[in-house]
C-alpha cells in the first residue's frame, strides 16, 4: 500500500487528481488500519471505479474539483446510518476515480497483491483480533467463565464489526446474549433494548461485551455498570475519540476512573524516540497515531483548537509526508482562552454554583419530596384513584411507594414504570437522592407525568367554581410546636407581570400575613411569614376555633388586603432590576447571533471557487451564482432586523403592569389555644 501510495502521488498530472488520490489513498489506510474485511470492501469498490471511470482525453471530468472538496467534506459528518455512511463513502470513491489516470502495469500488480492479502486475512484471526481475544479471555471471561466486569468496544466501521463479531463467536465470547452489538440504522426499539441491557445491572443483564460504531456513539450513556473501553482502531479526528470515551467518562459513572485501551505495535515501548517515529513503516504509523492519543489526552481542554491540527497532521502521516507531530505554536495560542476561560474549566465550583442555585429555588418554590408527594396524593384522591401505598426496597435509605392500578387518562401516568430490561414493574420515589445510580426504583420528578396531571388538577381546582369545588382554598391548621404564641393568618396570591405588549413576562406565587391579637391584625415581615408558615402541621384545628376565625374574618380582610397590595408593590419593585437584565441580555443575544451570521455572510463572500466558474458545468455554475446572490440579499437585511428585533424587546418590557390574583388562606393557630 506504501508503494502503490508514492507511485499514484508521483504520477498526478493536476491538483484535481493529486486531491482525489489523496482522499482515497487515506480511505484505504483508515481502512486497512479496522480491519482486513473493511479495507477488502474499500478497495474493491476503488478498484471497479477505476475500471468504469471514463476520462476523455485532454478535457476535465465532469464534476469540479469543488464539487468533490464538498462532497469529502460532507462524508466527515456524523452519520446516523452506517450503511447510508457507506454508501456516501463509495459515492465519493467512484465522483474521485473520475479524475485518476488509468493504472499502470506495476499499480495494477500491487492492487491484486492487496486484495490477495484482504481476502486471505478476511478469513482468518489475525494479530490485533487475536490479541483482543487473549484481553477478553482474560478480563472478562476468566479460567472460562463469565466475570463481573463489561467491555464496551468501539470500531469506525461496520464491516469490521461483523468481521469482529464472527471472531469473538468462534473463540466462545458471544454465548448466551453475552455479546451484543449496537449500530447505526437499526430500530430505535432495538437501540434501546440493547441500551437498556448493557445499562441493567449484571444481576439482571448477562451481556459482557458491546461491540458498537461510531455511528451509534453520540448521545447514548453507557456508564452505569462499565468503565473499560477499546478503540479498536485510533479514530483520526481526536473529537471523535473524545465522543466515545464520553460514553463512559461521564457524570454517574461509578467507577474510580475508566480504563481506555489502544492498539500499539508489538514494539511500541522500546522503539519510542521522542517526538519524531522512527519511520514511514507500519509500526512507524502506528506510533505516530498513539502520540496523536497522548497528545489528546494532555490537552483535553484545548481540543477545540487544537484537535483540527492533530488531525490534518495525522492524515499527513499517514500520507508519508510527516513524521513528527507539533501542536506547539496551536497550543500556546489556547494558552490565553484557557487562562481567560480557567474559572469556567474548575468543574467543582461550577456544579457547586448551579447546586446552589438548585437549592435556593426549591426553596423559595417549596419543592421537597414530601410536598411533591402531598400533591399527588391530594390530586390522586381528588380524582378518585387509589392512593400510592409504601413499600419497602433492600438497601433504600428513604420511603419508596407502590404505584395504584390507574384508570382513565391516568393510566398513562404508569408509563416508564417497567424496568427497562426486565420489564417488572418497578416502585416509585420522590426523592432524587434515593434513586442516584438505580434502576430498581422510578423516580416522579417534577416533570413526570404524574405530577403533571396532579398540579394541573389542583390549579383548575383552585379557580373552580363553588358549586364544583372539591378543594378548600381555606384551611386553619395547628402549629407543629410553642413557638407561636397568636394566631396566624397567611394570603396567597399570583403576581403576574405582563409587558408593554400584553405578554407574560414573570408570574409567581406570593404570600403576606400577620398575627391576630385581641381581634386586630399585625402585619408580619417577609421572614415572620415564612417562619409562620413553616410552624404550621398537617392537623386541622377544631371546628370552634375555625368558627371563631370566620366570625372574625371581616375585620381580618381589610387589613390582609392591604398587606398583600404592600408586598405585590415591594415584590414588584425588585424585579425590576431583573426584568431589565434579562432584557439586556435578549438584545444582546440576538445580536450575537446576528452579527455572527454577518460574519459567516462575508467570509463566504470573498471566498473564491476552486477553479475558474468558465470551467465548472453550467447547472452547478448557475446555482452557485444564485446561492451567492441569496447570500447578498441577506446580508442587506440583517442590520434592519437587528434594529426591528431590538426595538420588539425594548417594547416588550416597557411600561411593566403587576396584577394580582388572591389565592388561597390558610390560619395556624397555636396548641395552647
Amino acid at each position: 500500500l506504501k508503494r502503490y501510495t508514492q507511485l499514484r502521488g508521483r504520477n498526478c498530472a493536476s491538483e484535481s487528481e493529486k486531491f482525489a488520490s489523496d482522499f482515497v489513498l487515506k480511505l484505504l489506510k483508515k481502512r486497512l488500519f479496522s480491519s482486513p474485511a473493511a479495507f477488502l470492501a474499500t478497495l474493491e469498490k476503488h478498484e471497479r471505479s477505476l475500471i468504469q471511470a471514463v476520462r476523455k482525453s485532454g478535457k476535465p471530468p465532469t464534476q469540479s474539483l469543488g464539487l468533490l472538496r464538498r462532497r469529502v467534506e460532507g462524508i466527515e459528518d456524523d452519520y446516523a446510518d452506517d450503511d447510508q455512511y457507506e454508501e456516501s463513502s463509495n459515492e465519493v470513491i467512484e465522483i474521485a476515480s473520475r479524475f485518476f489516470r488509468e493504472l499502470t502495469s506495476e499499480e495494477r500488480s500491487l492492487l491484486n497483491e492487496l486484495k490477495r492479502f484482504a481476502r486471505h486475512f478476511s478469513d482468518i484471526t489475525d494479530a490485533k483480533a487475536k490479541c483482543l481475544v487473549k484481553w477478553l479471555q482474560r478480563n472478562i471471561k476468566p479460567d472460562n467463565r463469565w466475570g463481573d466486569e463489561r467491555v464496551l468496544i468501539f470500531t469506525e466501521y461496520r464491516a469490521t464489526q461483523k468481521w469482529l463479531q464472527g471472531i469473538l463467536a468462534a473463540h466462545a465470547l458471544a454465548t448466551g446474549e453475552r455479546l451484543q452489538t449496537i449500530f447505526g440504522g437499526m430500530s430505535t426499539e432495538e437501540t434501546e433494548k440493547i441500551k437498556a441491557a448493557f445499562q441493567a445491572s449484571l444481576k439482571d443483564s448477562p451481556i459482557r461485551i458491546l461491540l458498537a460504531t461510531d455511528c451509534a456513539s453520540e448521545g447514548v450513556d453507557l456508564q452505569n455498570h462499565c468503565s473499560k473501553l477499546i478503540h479498536y482502531e485510533i479514530p483520526w479526528n481526536p473529537n471523535r475519540m473524545e465522543q466515545r470515551n464520553g460514553r463512559l467518562d461521564r457524570h454517574g459513572q461509578r467507577a474510580k476512573e475508566v480504563s481506555v485501551f489502544h492498539f500499539v505495535g508489538k514494539g511500541y515501548k522500546s522503539q519510542r524516540t521522542g517526538e519524531t517515529v522512527s519511520g514511514h513503516d507500519l509500526d512507524g504509523d502506528l506510533e505516530f497515531l498513539m502520540k496523536a492519543v497522548e497528545k489528546v489526552n494532555t490537552i483535553r481542554e484545548d481540543l477545540g483548537k487544537v484537535g483540527p491540527v492533530i488531525a490534518r497532521q495525522v492524515e499527513e502521516a499517514m500520507l508519508g509526508t510527516r513524521r513528527t507531530l507539533e501542536t506547539t505554536k496551536e497550543e500556546q495560542d489556547a494558552k490565553p482562552i484557557r487562562r481567560m476561560l480557567s474559572f469556567e474549566r474548575d468543574l467543582r465550583d461550577r456544579i457547586k454554583r448551579l447546586h446552589d442555585q438548585l437549592d435556593e429555588t426549591k426553596a423559595t418554590l417549596r419543592i421537597s419530596p414530601e410536598n411533591v408527594q402531598r400533591a399527588v396524593e391530594t390530586a390522586l384522591e381528588l380524582a378518585g384513584q387509589l392512593g400510592v401505598k409504601p413499600v419497602i426496597v433492600p438497601d433504600l435509605d428513604g420511603p419508596a411507594f407502590e404505584m395504584p392500578t390507574l384508570t382513565g387518562s391516568w393510566a398513562a401516568c404508569s408509563e416508564g414504570l417497567a424496568h427497562p430490561h426486565t420489564h417488572k414493574r418497578r416502585p416509585i420515589v420522590f426523592d432524587h437522592n434515593l434513586a442516584i445510580g438505580r434502576d430498581d426504583v422510578a423516580l416522579v420528578h417534577m416533570n413526570h407525568k404524574l405530577v403533571q396531571m396532579s398540579l394541573r388538577l389542583l390549579r383548575a381546582e383552585v379557580w373552580s367554581q363553588e358549586d364544583r369545588m372539591k378543594m378548600y382554598r381555606v384551611s386553619a391548621r395547628l402549629a407543629v410546636d410553642d413557638r407561636l404564641r397568636d394566631p396566624s393568618v397567611i394570603v396567597f396570591a399570583r403576581i403576574v407581570v405582563l409587558g408593554g405588549d400584553n405578554q407574560k413576562l414573570h408570574e409567581e406565587i406570593i404570600e403576606a400575613g400577620g398575627s391576630i391579637r385581641e381581634g386586630r391584625f399585625n402585619r408580619y415581615n417577609v421572614t415572620e411569614t415564612r417562619n409562620a408558615l413553616e410552624s404550621a402541621s398537617d392537623k386541622d384545628a377544631p371546628q370552634h376555633i375555625k368558627d371563631r376565625l370566620s366570625d372574625m374574618w371581616p375585620k381580618l380582610a381589610d387589613p390582609l388586603r392591604r398587606a398583600l397590595d404592600a408586598r405585590k408593590n415591594d415584590r414588584s419593585n425588585a424585579l425590576e432590576k431583573f426584568l431589565l437584565e434579562r432584557r439586556d441580555k435578549e438584545i444582546n443575544d440576538i445580536s450575537t447571533i446576528l452579527k455572527e451570521l454577518e460574519s459567516a455572510i462575508k467570509k463566504e463572500l470573498v471566498r473564491e471557487p476552486d477553479q475558474q466558474l468558465a470551467l465548472w458545468p453550467e447547472v452547478e455554475a448557475n446555482q452557485y451564482r444564485r446561492d451567492r446572490d441569496a447570500l447578498k440579499r441577506r446580508l442587506v437585511k440583517i442590520p434592519e432586523e437587528l434594529e426591528a428585533e431590538t426595538l420588539a424587546i425594548n417594547a416588550r418590557y416597557a411600561n411593566c403592569t403587576s396584577r394580582l390574583f388572591p389565592v388561597a388562606v390558610t390560619f395556624v393557630v397555636p396548641k395552647g389555644l
